[in-house]
């Protein structure tokens, strides 16, 4: 079982790195790929047409601006699609958060936020996925939360 991180171009790697790091401390395998909407339309349906038998469990595909990357690949596929909008100059990336999350019925894509905590949300929404079907990846998870929890705890030793 693994994940598939796609970007629309280099620029989108500081972002889709921390999705990574996430898989990594997971223990999630993940294959990397730039994949333009705009510049490479054939290489994107093959690519997504061909998702389930490369066999992923979900996409994570990043994009900014016009943000059409995630929808296409959902559109050509049945794979699940997680998009994090990345953030753009002009408008913050609110662009990029309705072009991902304004998908027509029956294409859905699952969006998460804008920026860094985005990108680990897409990360962890994906193991959530995955934790379903795959008992080690559902402990690591219940780990993770167990540590969060604790550290927000101790985080009141702070305040005296």
């Amino acid at each position: 079982m693994k994940v598939a991180l796609v970007m629309g171009s280099i620029s989108d790697w500081p972002v889709v790195k921390q999705t990574a790091t996430v898989l990594d401390e997971l223990g999630i395998d993940y294959d990397k790929k730039i994949i333009s909407a705009h510049r490479m339309p054939d290489h994107l349906q093959q690519f997504a047409k061909n998702a389930k038998h490369e066999h992923y469990q979900a996409i994570i595909a990043a994009a900014g601006g016009a943000a059409h990357l995630p929808g296409m690949l959902a559109a050509n596929t049945l794979v699940p699609v997680i998009g994090i909008p990345v953030f753009t100059k002009s408008l913050n990336g609110v662009d990029s958060l309705l072009s991902i999350v304004q998908m027509p019925f029956g294409v859905p894509v699952a969006t998460v936020a804008v920026g860094s905590s985005g990108a680990k949300n897409a990360a962890f929404l994906a193991a959530q996925m995955m934790s379903m079907n795959d008992e080690n990846i559902y402990h690591k998870l219940v780990q993770h939360r167990a540590k969060q929890s604790e550290e927000a705890i101790k985080s009141n030793e702070q305040l005296k």
